[in-house]
């Protein structure tokens, strides 16, 4: 005795599985496309783009702007203390801006969907030398596109976007950036 519980699929014909096969690809494709023709097609945060300028209050109170680092390389750090890879990454941070200090760069650390006192602590905790800054509603990630932490951007002298980096920065992609927007004045 043979039971059955669904359709028979083999007396379907050919073209009807084909189709069945073919509609959920093609509307994810549909999809896919609105949903790029909907972004801008330059990023305010895009290589060679002036970065956007902000002002944000440090963990401590102090004001940071970045228009005041202007003729400064500038490395822009989201982050959070409950991040893996920023935990991992920091490290790195902290001796690049002790070894490139006398090259006048900067860093700023953006709190990305964190605690204040989390972050202060981490900052601590971890030997964090530069400014850290909270950001209130995220008007800062979002005007950089931030997709979530770790997400580093380095800026020349000039204010220019030379790099992004989306995830969580290396040694090796790390002294490639500094070098890039660590370029002696003539």
């Amino acid at each position: 005795m043979v039971v059955r519980t669904g359709p028979d699929l083999r007396r379907l014909p050919r073209p009807y599985l084909v189709a069945a096969a073919l509609v959920p690809v093609l509307v994810a494709v549909a999809l896919g496309a609105l949903v790029l023709s909907r972004l801008p097609s330059t990023s305010p945060t895009a290589i060679g783009s002036v970065a956007p300028d902000f002002t944000l209050a440090s963990l401590d109170g102090e004001p940071i702007r970045l228009a005041d680092l202007r003729g400064r390389p500038v490395i822009v750090n989201f982050w959070a203390s409950w991040c893996g890879p920023c935990i991992e990454e920091f490290p790195l941070l902290r001796d690049a801006a002790a070894r490139h200090e006398a090259d006048g760069l900067a860093v700023i650390g953006v709190v990305y969907r964190d605690r204040a006192e989390a972050a202060r602590e981490f900052m601590e905790r971890h030997g964090g030398t530069w400014a850290a800054a909270m950001d209130p509603g995220e008007q800062v990630a979002t005007a950089y596109g931030v997709v979530g932490p770790p997400e580093t951007y380095f800026i020349d002298r000039d204010g220019t976007i030379v790099a992004r980096n989306i995830g969580q920065v290396t040694a090796a992609t790390l002294d490639d950036q500094l070098a890039a927007i660590i370029e002696t004045e003539e």
